[in-house]
């Protein structure tokens, strides 16, 4: 059996019993549970990286023939690392849906994110990240089987944050390294796609053409609008991320006043940042 599904498994199984019996030793933790809740939907990561696997589709149109066999290189190098790139992801987003359960008011359900995190990187040794990335995703799968062990609920919020946030880290830094990659992608895609018509359109702008130079014309702006969304998303996605990486060191620096109220102010400022990021990613 899979060692991470085996560890991820007992972890959640344990949350799931453990986190109804802490109930009588709350503590306010209500602005750490809001910056969990909004760190782990903050969104746009994954759509980007899905926009990533997929570059060869769009672009594949508009290439020269001579440029095709790299660029279906590129495809299948794309599609091998996807995976790993969106698991990273859902490693980060369940911890932070644990630690927003931890400093949470009563029972989670973590049976649906078994499998989530249980899938782990594809085949570890063959997997496309770095030995520091399968580390920090290790570390966090045995993370969540230790501090669900505490029955007192803030040691448990203060063993997650302190012992998960140099993991937490660097798989941040990664999805914010990978964001500029697939901006990169995006940007030689744009330069393809539209620079096929800055050559193409000259040569079409004749009266018996004029139907298909409208329709290129409308096509070139529908492109050039879409790219300039998507470059907006890129931006807003690492602005996100930042913030996250921002917050849980912030919350890991000040774990001993974390209910004090400048510490809670500073966690309100970051759910709404992250609130109005998360919003912009959503907007057409």
């Amino acid at each position: 059996m899979n060692p991470l599904r085996t560890l991820a498994t007992s972890a959640l199984l344990a949350a799931s019993l453990l986190l109804g019996g802490c109930v009588s030793n709350q503590v306010n933790l209500e602005e750490v549970r809001e910056f969990a809740n909004a760190s782990a939907r903050l969104g746009g990561y994954a759509e980007l990286s899905t926009r990533y696997r997929d570059t060869y589709l769009r672009e594949q149109p508009y290439l020269p023939a001579a440029a095709d066999k790299v660029a279906r290189e590129n495809d299948a190098r794309r599609h091998a690392a996807y995976n790993d790139f969106v698991t990273i992801q859902k490693a980060v987003v369940l911890y932070m849906q644990t630690l927003a359960a931890l400093a949470g008011e009563g029972r989670y359900d973590f049976t649906p994110q078994i499998d989530t995190m249980g899938a782990g990187l594809t085949g570890l040794a063959e997997t496309t990240l770095g030995q520091k990335q399968v580390s920090a995703y290790t570390g966090l799968a045995r993370l969540l089987t230790r501090a669900v062990t505490s029955h007192y609920q803030r040691e448990s919020v203060e063993t997650m944050v302190r012992e998960g946030d140099a993991d937490v880290r660097v798989l941040l830094e990664a999805m914010i390294t990978l964001t500029d990659v697939y901006a990169a992608a995006n940007e030689n895609e744009k330069k393809t796609v539209l620079g096929f018509f800055e050559l193409a359109l000259p040569l079409a702008d004749r009266p018996q053409d004029r139907l298909l130079y409208t329709l290129a014309r409308a096509h070139v702006q529908g492109k050039t609008s879409e790219y300039r969304m998507i470059d907006k998303r890129f931006e807003l996605a690492r602005q996100g991320l930042a913030k996250v990486a921002q917050g849980h060191q912030k919350l890991r620096e000040n774990l001993a006043t974390m209910s004090s109220s400048e510490m809670r102010q500073m966690l309100t400022n970051y759910v709404r940042d992250l609130r109005m990021i998360r919003a912009g990613l959503a907007a057409d």
